[in-house]
C-alpha cells in the first residue's frame, strides 16, 4: 500500500517545535524572533506567499513586517532598504521575494543580505557552507523535501537519487543535501537524454520542474518514494503537481501530494530557519529542532 506522505502533518509538528522554540528566545531576549520579507510588484501569487508566510510567523509568536515596494523601485533604493535591515538588530531574518521585476539585479539583492539573516539561504556563502557540509541556513524547499523523507522512513544513505530540475532554488541545493546524507544523485534537465528511463532506475525521485504531470507511471520505479515539488494549474484550472498522482500513487512506495505535500513544509522550515538564525546570531549556541 503506497504511504502518502501527510506534508501537513509534518509541518504543523515542527511548527510547534517551532513556536516553543521562539517563546524560549523570547524569554532570553527580551524580545521575538523577527522576519521581515520584502516584496517588489504586484504579482499576485507572490502577494500570496508572503501573506501566508507573515501569518505563519505571527502564528509562531515571532514578529513578522511585510515591506511592500512599487515595481519600479531601483536598485538603489531596494539596497538602501536592505542595508538598514542588516543594521537592525531586531530583524533576525530577511527574505526577498522571487521573482523580482526584470530591471534589478537578482544576484546583487541576494548577496546584499548577510549569511546570518539569509534565511532563504541563497547568499553565495551558504550556499558554499552547503556543499562543504558545514553549518548553513539551508533552502526551504529542499530541507522540507529531506524532512519528508525522514518521516516516511526511507533509507537514503546508498539510495540512487535522481532529481529532475537544477534550479538554484531546489535541484542544486536538494543534490547537496542528498550527498550529505549519502545518497548516489542525478541531477537530471530538459536536456537530459532518456529522462524517463532515468528516472525509473531511481530509489528517490524529486521533480521540481514546473511542468503539470510530467512524471507518469512509467518514470517510477516499483516502490520508489516520490517527492512532487511542482505547484501547477492544469487545463481545469486545479492545482497539481509535476507527478500524475493518481498514476504514480499505486506504484510509489512514497509519495507526497499537491497540495498538501511539500508546500507546507516549505513555510515551515522558513518558520525553523528564522528561529535558528536569531539563536546564533544571539550566541546561544545550538539550537535542536
Amino acid at each position: 500500500m503506497t504511504n502518502v506522505i501527510d506534508g501537513k502533518a509534518v509541518a504543523a509538528a515542527l511548527r510547534l517545535r517551532v513556536a516553543e522554540r521562539a517563546a524560549a528566545f523570547a524569554a532570553r531576549a527580551g524580545r521575538p524572533p523577527g522576519l521581515d520579507v520584502v516584496l517588489v510588484g504586484e504579482d499576485p501569487a507572490s502577494q500570496v506567499y508572503v501573506r501566508n508566510k507573515g501569518r505563519a510567523c505571527e502564528e509562531a509568536g515571532m514578529r513578522s513586517a511585510i515591506h511592500r515596494l512599487p515595481a519600479d523601485t531601483t536598485q538603489d533604493a531596494l539596497s538602501a532598504l536592505l542595508d538598514r535591515l542588516m543594521a537592525d538588530e531586531a530583524v533576525d531574518g530577511v527574505l526577498v521575494q522571487l521573482p523580482l521585476p526584470a530591471h534589478l539585479d537578482e544576484r546583487a539583492v541576494l548577496a546584499r543580505i548577510e549569511p546570518s539573516k539569509d534565511v532563504d539561504g541563497f547568499h553565495p556563502a551558504n550556499v558554499g557552507a552547503l556543499w562543504l557540509g558545514r553549518e548553513a541556513l539551508v533552502p526551504c524547499t529542499p530541507w522540507g523535501c529531506v524532512r519528508l523523507l525522514d518521516h516516511a522512513g526511507v533509507k537514503l544513505e546508498g539510495a540512487r537519487a535522481v532529481i529532475v530540475g537544477r534550479s538554484n532554488i531546489v535541484g542544486k541545493p536538494m543534490a547537496a543535501l542528498l550527498i550529505q546524507r549519502s545518497a548516489t544523485v542525478t541531477v537530471a534537465h530538459s536536456r537530459t537524454r532518456d529522462l524517463a528511463e532515468l528516472c525509473a532506475e531511481a530509489d528517490v525521485l524529486i521533480a521540481a520542474v514546473g511542468r503539470a504531470k510530467l512524471v507518469g507511471a512509467d518514470w517510477v520505479k516499483p516502490g520508489a518514494a516520490v517527492i512532487d515539488v511542482g505547484i501547477n494549474r492544469d487545463a481545469e484550472g486545479k492545482l497539481v503537481g509535476d507527478v500524475d498522482f493518481a498514476a504514480v500513487a499505486p506504484k510509489a512506495g512514497a509519495i507526497t501530494p499537491v497540495p498538501g505535500g511539500v508546500g507546507p513544509m516549505t513555510i515551515a522550515c522558513l518558520l525553523e530557519n528564522t528561529v535558528r538564525a536569531a539563536w546564533r546570531r544571539a550566541g546561544y549556541g545550538a539550537l535542536d529542532l
